[in-house]
């Protein structure tokens, strides 16, 4: 645990984020969430009402406004950027710029701060492209076809980490990143695809399913993921790695999360299938090995529960 220390999340606002500042909050720390409200999971949470909280209405393109909100921080944890597959290939220059600049204007201001004990850098799993079976931080990752806007996020973020790995190797910035896989729960707000499949369910509404459903996923609880991050704030030997956070156990096809969630929801829906044409990820496992070694990570909620307990959140906030 790490407390009463001064916490910059940016994104801080969006669905990971707002989770893990309660975690942060829990633990007697102070925290400081910067975001434009592009998505905005704040709005079902009682955070800025908390007294630990400074919410700033901001944007990482804008360096003196971020400079002023990592004043005094020990610690950073850089989650700002353009996420969601449709959102993504509707503005891919907006996605590079804001991943790429974004954060080079966060490393540039941590760099030049004093005090500054650790920076955390979000990645993706998508760095491992269309094809990843238990992948490991050491494997390669695959970038994808120039011109092909899918693949803009995972370039960007692929390039953020060399440059988050290459403040700490010259500079000594305490730089780590993680690359998250698949995360899902409560008060989720964007394209994911539990997301989408619970909404729906609870209305009664068809779940849409790409092509066939047979894309294979790992899906990894909000709770475990916040437990890895709040891991790689703890553990000295986290800084200049990158990790892998996941749920290898709750492994299924598209498919198969869809009629699970529509079993465990009691729900009538019916599956839509409809052809999509555009570059996808037909495979996607992670090893978590080296965060299970260096951090001490495990993750705690399996699917079948981790699907209860979103279902009975979305019953209550959001399909009454």
């Amino acid at each position: 645990m790490i407390s009463d220390k001064k916490v910059l999340i940016t994104g801080g606002a969006g669905f990971i984020g707002t989770s893990l500042a309660k975690r942060l909050l829990a633990d007697g720390n102070e925290v400081t969430l910067f975001d434009n409200l592009h998505r905005n999971a704040m709005k079902r949470t009682d955070l800025v009402d908390h007294k630990r909280v400074k919410f700033v209405l901001g944007d990482v393109m804008d360096r003196e406004a971020l400079g002023d909100a990592m004043r005094g921080c020990q610690i950073v944890v850089h989650m700002a950027s353009i996420a969601g597959v449709d959102t993504v290939m509707r503005m891919p220059v907006e996605t590079m710029r804001i991943g790429l600049i974004g954060t080079y204007n966060a490393l540039e201001i941590a760099c030049q701060s004093d005090g500054l004990e650790r920076f955390v850098d979000f990645s993706t799993s998508e760095v491992f492209g269309r094809f990843a079976y238990r992948v490991s931080e050491g494997d390669v990752t695959q970038l994808g076809a120039v011109g092909e806007a899918r693949w803009t996020y995972a370039v960007s973020k692929l390039a953020t980490e060399h440059l988050a790995h290459c403040y700490y190797k010259q500079f000594g910035l305490p730089a780590l990143s993680i690359r998250p896989f698949n995360i899902y729960g409560p008060n989720q707000v964007g394209e994911g695809a539990v997301h989408h499949f619970i909404i729906r369910a609870l209305q009664g509404q068809s779940l849409t399913i790409h092509n066939d459903g047979s894309q294979i996923r790992s899906w990894c609880y909000i709770d475990d993921i916040v437990d890895g991050i709040v891991l790689s704030l703890q553990k000295p030997e986290a800084i200049g790695h990158a990790f892998n956070i996941g749920n290898p156990r709750s492994t299924v096809t598209i498919h198969e999360l869809a009629k699970q969630i529509i079993r465990l929801s009691s729900s009538s829906s019916p599956l839509n299938f409809v052809r999509w044409e555009f570059p996808d990820v037909e495979l996607r496992i992670p090893n978590i090995d080296k965060a299970r070694e260096i951090l001490g990570f495990s993750p705690r909620v399996d699917l079948e529960e981790g699907i209860l307990r979103t279902i009975y959140w979305y019953r209550q906030e959001v399909v009454r």
